[in-house]
């Protein structure tokens, strides 16, 4: 089937709430060098998106200003240069942006085959939230077996994908959550133990677990409202990887000490300034150690909500009400 020059896609109209999405039709992307384009049947939401909605996150100069960062569907056309890839490839992709599309254009080497026996839907459940959870825990934190772990954010795509993923590579796994259903859920995945920060204080709670030893790593998406409780939740070399400030990015009075006392590390990163090599080199070891575990069953992506397209708004809705657990994915018919 021949590839149409125009495309329909949820449009911004301004920064702003999710009523400023909307479907609307354009040009569709032509595949530039190193490029492969995908006929987008799935598309993956994402914290990203929303704070891009919102004007917060803006895309880099060179990529798509339509809002989506992961998608699933058939390759359709090939850049010049593209090798490993075939038209009607079935693939999963980390896009820099255009996901929300019937069409995207994305890196060549960002694409990772369907997990075999997996749907459109699941696979875009995939690329961003394993590519940073990868990155972050594994690569940079460097999370071992036989280690401990503290994932914020428990029930969030992220956190279900990360409690997984550290399980089944043998690590303990704390998580915590914000009500008894999503901790049940966590619990479900592979926790250990998982904390209802409404009602107990996740540091206490560690330190009672782990005979006041700590936890070796803390995956974190709140930020300053939770920083200095997560250097008190450390162990002695202990790493703390922030992936987001949902609890804000100005941490104020916090004692420090603990950061020389107990050697600690702290880091963070975004995925989307990362250069195409990094993501590159991410995308190797995800078909290399995680694509077995998927493929085996041992991981899967947790979906809460599979919505058409035309639906974006009421997607990004139900993200920000935070009620869900696991991924909210678009579907493109």
């Amino acid at each position: 089937m021949p590839v149409p020059s125009t495309m329909f896609h949820v449009g911004l109209g301004a920064p702003g709430g999710p009523e400023n999405l909307a479907v609307v039709e354009g040009r569709t992307p032509e595949p530039r060098a190193g490029e492969i384009l995908v006929r987008v049947e799935a598309a993956g939401i994402n914290r990203p998106d929303v704070l891009q909605r919102k004007g917060e996150y803006p895309p880099p100069p060179d990529a798509s200003p339509i809002l989506g960062l992961e998608i699933a569907g058939e390759v359709v056309a090939l850049g010049e240069g593209v090798t490993g890839h075939a038209l009607g490839d079935r693939v999963c992709a980390l896009a820099n942006g255009g996901g929300y599309a019937q069409y995207c254009a994305v890196p060549a080497s960002q694409a990772l085959p369907f997990p075999k026996g997996y749907d459109a839907v699941k696979a875009a459940a995939l690329p961003e939230t394993f590519f940073t959870v990868w990155a972050n825990l594994f690569m940079m934190a460097d999370l071992k077996a036989g280690e401990s772990v503290l994932i914020h954010g428990g029930s969030s795509g992220i956190g279900t994908t990360a409690i997984q993923l550290a399980a089944a590579l043998g690590a303990r796994v704390f998580a915590t959550a914000g009500s008894e259903e999503k901790c049940k859920a966590c619990l479900g995945l592979g926790a250990s133990r998982a904390i209802n920060y409404r009602s107990e204080d996740f540091a206490a709670v560690i330190a009672e677990e782990t005979g006041k030893a700590g936890v070796d790593v803390v995956l974190d998406m709140i930020g300053a409202a939770y920083f200095e409780r997560n250097l008190k939740a450390l162990a002695r070399d202990g790493r703390l990887s922030i992936i987001a400030f949902l609890g804000g990015a100005v941490a104020e009075r916090v004692n420090l000490a603990p950061i020389m006392l107990k050697r600690l590390r702290v880091m963070g990163s975004a995925m989307r300034p990362r250069t195409a090599a990094e993501k590159q080199a991410i995308r190797d070891e995800l078909l290399e150690k995680v694509w077995p575990l998927l493929e085996a069953g041992r991981v899967t992506p947790v979906i809460h909500a599979v919505m058409p397209y035309c639906e974006a708004a009421a997607a990004h809705r139900m993200m920000e009400e935070g009620d869900h657990i696991g991924k909210i994915v678009l579907t493109f018919g």
